[in-house]
């Protein structure tokens, strides 16, 4: 039993703690915050795709080395230089954006910023749902041309900066006087950020999928944004007067006044209310989402 002790004893007084000064915890604070800011910068990008892609790639990889492949580990070994040069060339754009938002950001509000798109009552509010349909009938009716982008999860900063500034509440008389033809801020996109108008006369990525011929290059544009982001597009025709939905790359042509309503309460992602005895109580008129 003295023996066990003794060992014990000797073995704590072996052990080395090291001594935590209060730049070591302000080191790991400023490596956290910047890992955090890469993760959801990676997130919000094209990089997220890219990084699964790679992730799956280290996968095969490390099977390859538990099998002892041979092949395979001298072609990872010869091309990765190659693939850091091309991963850095692909996310130029991202990277570039990255760098200016970070020159511009404020660090210290940043830290404490409190995202206010985290609405109680959805991403927008009902008014602004009244305005939209208002706006496109009313623009429908006249047929004058209109592509507004509705922002969701994934940022829209790199599109909003190829327009105007707006930042103003939305209402349908702002937005008819937008798209009012032979007016500077006519041509191009208009972006939704919650229940503000953040910028005008943007422009969108083509799409590059087979539409239809009679479409033209306001229709391909709103599809485009939807391919690469989660935003939902609402287009007005000039030629015909017709409403159209852009989503995930898809678009639904000729909607009614009440389809387009149906569409932007679900978008609006409310929590559902409850009852007093604490039941979640379904939307009156919610209509089954679409397959």
């Amino acid at each position: 039993m003295n023996l066990i002790r003794s060992s014990l004893t000797s073995y704590i007084q072996q052990l080395h703690t090291p001594s935590i000064r209060w730049t070591d915890i302000v080191e790991i604070l400023i490596i956290a915050f910047l890992i955090y800011h890469i993760i959801m910068w990676v997130k919000n990008t094209r990089a997220y795709a890219l990084l699964k892609g790679v992730l799956v790639i280290i996968v095969f990889v490390i099977l390859a080395a538990l099998f002892n492949m041979t092949t395979i580990l001298w072609i990872v070994q010869n091309v990765t230089s190659i693939a850091v040069i091309a991963i850095i060339v692909i996310l130029q754009p991202e990277l570039r954006s990255a760098m200016e938002e970070l020159g511009s950001k404020n660090i210290l509000s940043s830290l404490f910023q409190i995202s206010s798109t985290r609405r109680q009552g959805g991403r927008f509010s009902d008014h602004t749902v009244n305005e939209l349909v208002r706006a496109c009938t009313a623009m429908a009716k006249v047929k004058t041309g209109a592509l507004i982008v509705i922002e969701q999860d994934t940022p829209l900063q790199e599109y909003e900066r190829t327009g105007i500034d707006i930042d103003a509440v939305l209402s349908s008389q702002l937005l008819i006087n937008i798209f009012e033809k032979n007016t500077p801020l006519h041509d191009g996109a208009v972006i939704v950020r919650g229940d503000r108008v953040v910028s005008a006369t943007c422009y969108l990525p083509l799409s590059d999928n087979k539409l239809d011929k009679d479409l033209g290059t306001r229709h391909r544009a709103g599809v485009g944004i939807s391919e690469v982001s989660d935003s939902l597009t609402l287009i007005v025709s000039e030629e015909t007067g017709q409403i159209s939905i852009a989503y995930k790359g898809k678009l639904a042509r000729d909607v009614s006044a009440d389809e387009l309503r149906a569409r932007l309460v679900r978008l609006q992602n409310k929590t559902l209310p409850e009852d007093k005895h604490g039941v979640i109580m379904p939307w009156k008129g919610k209509e089954k989402d679409e397959e």
